[in-house]
C-alpha cells in the first residue's frame, strides 16, 4: 500500500469561476448575469464544485447566499488562482506578436452606436487580418479580469497597471428636433418647464446635473424616460422632446437644433486604457493607437 496520501484533485477552473462569481454577486442570479448564462447552469456548476470539495460552500438565507465555513475557506484559494490564471492570459496575450487574432473593445452604448463603428471600419481597411469584439455597455469593465483588451471611459481608471491615455474632451449641447420646436415656445432658461424634456429613468445623473446648475427638477420633469441611451436619443430624433448629447453625435443629424448655448455644460473626457503587457502586442499597439489618433480627432 502506497503511504503517500493521494492528492485532491484539481478543481475545474470554470468551477472555481462560477464560486468567485457568486460570492461577488451575492445570488446565483446576479452571477448568472454578469457571466452570461443561465441560473440553472450555474447552480450545476456549484454543485459540482461542492461534490468536488465534498462540503456545502454556500447557504440559502432571507438577504440571498451566504457562504458556509467551507466556503469561506476557499475564496482566497480560489482568489489566488483566479489571479494567477489571469497573469498567465496576460503573459501569453502580451507575446503573441502576429497582427491576426481578436481585439476585444468595450465602451459605452452610445460611444459603440454612433462613434465608434467609421473608426473601426478605418481599422478593419487598414488591418483586415485583425478582428475585433466591441462590448457596448455602461457597465465598466475590468480590464485587469480581461473582460477586455482596450476600454473606451468616461472616467480616469484608477488601476496603477493599465495604460492610460486621455484623448479628447468631448462637447456636450441640448438639441431637439426641428419637428418638435415648430409652434412651440422659444426655449430659454425660463422656459424649461414648459417644455418635453427626454431623460433617464432610475439614472439620477440628469437630475443631479440640473439641480448642480440650480434648477430643483424631479424625474417628473422629464416627460420620456429610458436608461438605454440609445433609446433616448432615437426619441429626440423622433421628436419626443429635449435631450443632451456629444456635439459630434448630434452633427450628423442636420434636422436637429442645438439649444440652449449659454449653459456651460461640463465636457464629457474620453479616456483610452489596456493592460500594459498587452501594449506589446503588435495588434493591440495599432488598436490602441488607431483609436487613440481617431477618437482625438
Amino acid at each position: 500500500m502506497n503511504s503517500k496520501a493521494a492528492a485532491a484533485p484539481m478543481p475545474d477552473w470554470d468551477l472555481v469561476q462560477a464560486f468567485l462569481a457568486v460570492v461577488e454577486a451575492g445570488s446565483l442570479t446576479r452571477a448568472a448575469t454578469q457571466l452570461n448564462t443561465s441560473q440553472p447552469t450555474l447552480s450545476r456548476q456549484i454543485a459540482a464544485l461542492e461534490a468536488q470539495t465534498g462540503a456545502a460552500l454556500f447557504e440559502r438565507t432571507t438577504r440571498g447566499l451566504s457562504l458556509t465555513e467551507a466556503g469561506e475557506a476557499l475564496v482566497e484559494p480560489a482568489r489566488r488562482m483566479q489571479a494567477a490564471a489571469q497573469a498567465l492570459s496576460l503573459a501569453v496575450a502580451g507575446r503573441a506578436q502576429t497582427l491576426a487574432g481578436t481585439v476585444r473593445l468595450t465602451a459605452s452604448e452610445m460611444m459603440s452606436a454612433y462613434v465608434l463603428p467609421p473608426v473601426l471600419a478605418q481599422l478593419r481597411t487598414a488591418h483586415p487580418e485583425i478582428e475585433i469584439e466591441l462590448v457596448a455597455t455602461n457597465r465598466i469593465d475590468n480590464l485587469l479580469a480581461r473582460e477586455a483588451d482596450i476600454a473606451i471611459r468616461m472616467v480616469r481608471p484608477e488601476q496603477g497597471s493599465l495604460v492610460t491615455r486621455h484623448v479628447a474632451d468631448y462637447p456636450l449641447g441640448f438639441y431637439a428636433h426641428a419637428d418638435y420646436l415648430a409652434g412651440r415656445p422659444p426655449v430659454t432658461p425660463n422656459t424649461l418647464a414648459d417644455h418635453d424634456w427626454v431623460g433617464l429613468d432610475q439614472s439620477p445623473q440628469l437630475i443631479d446635473g440640473f439641480r448642480a446648475a440650480g434648477f430643483a427638477i424631479d424625474r417628473h420633469f422629464f416627460a420620456f424616460r429610458c436608461d438605454n441611451q440609445i433609446v433616448g436619443w432615437e426619441a429626440v430624433r423622433a421628436g419626443l422632446g429635449i435631450g443632451i448629447t456629444m456635439q459630434r453625435v448630434a452633427a450628423r443629424d442636420p434636422d436637429l437644433v442645438r439649444l440652449l448655448p449659454e449653459f456651460a455644460v461640463p465636457p464629457l473626457p474620453v479616456w483610452l486604457t489596456a493592460h500594459r503587457e498587452l501594449r506589446a502586442t503588435p495588434r493591440m499597439r495599432i488598436a490602441f493607437d488607431a483609436l487613440a489618433t481617431a477618437l482625438a480627432a
